[in-house]
């Protein structure tokens, strides 16, 4: 049964959320609903990543309130900058990371991080994942963000997956 219906919520959601967009309920919009809440879930199984075991919950919860108080800063940083009409231009870079992260959960951990933090941008990760180029807004010394990223987000991540 389960590899007929690979999500039951997520099929059943899709068919409601079919519905309320549609504001229909036809036969049509049905058989549409049934047929998308089933086939799309069992088409996109392949590309489920593995199941998720998180190993520390304490260095999950650390790294939350890491990921928030970055948020925070990046984001006042951001406003200082526009307020005060700062006209020096940002130094920005694009920055190769060396990973030891490989984990396919901890690294969409990672990216869903580097992208949410102002000023910061997932670029592209190498094959092999082992290396991250990222795009800076404003870099002003590249070995410390690299070392800075390391310790704070990639360390607590590789504790948490691996």
């Amino acid at each position: 049964m389960s590899r007929l219906f690979p999500a039951p919520l997520l099929s059943m959601a899709l068919a409601v959320l079919w519905l309320l967009l549609n504001v229909s309920l036809s036969a049509g919009n049905l058989l549409l609903a049934a047929l998308l809440g089933w086939l799309a879930p069992l088409l996109m199984s392949p590309l489920r990543p593995q199941a998720v075991r998180i190993r520390r919950p304490m260095v999950m919860l650390r790294l939350l309130l890491r990921v928030g108080g970055g948020v925070l800063v990046s984001n006042v940083q951001v406003f200082w900058r526009v307020w005060t009409m700062d006209v020096r231009a940002p130094r920005s870079a694009f920055i190769e990371i060396p990973l030891q992260l490989h984990n396919a959960n901890g690294l969409a951990a990672l990216a869903a991080v580097a992208t949410v933090i102002p000023g910061t941008v997932w670029s592209e990760l190498a094959l092999d994942r082992s290396v991250l180029l990222m795009h800076v807004l404003d870099l002003d010394d590249e070995a410390q963000f690299i070392k800075e990223f390391k310790d704070t987000y990639e360390r607590p991540l590789m504790e948490i997956f691996q």
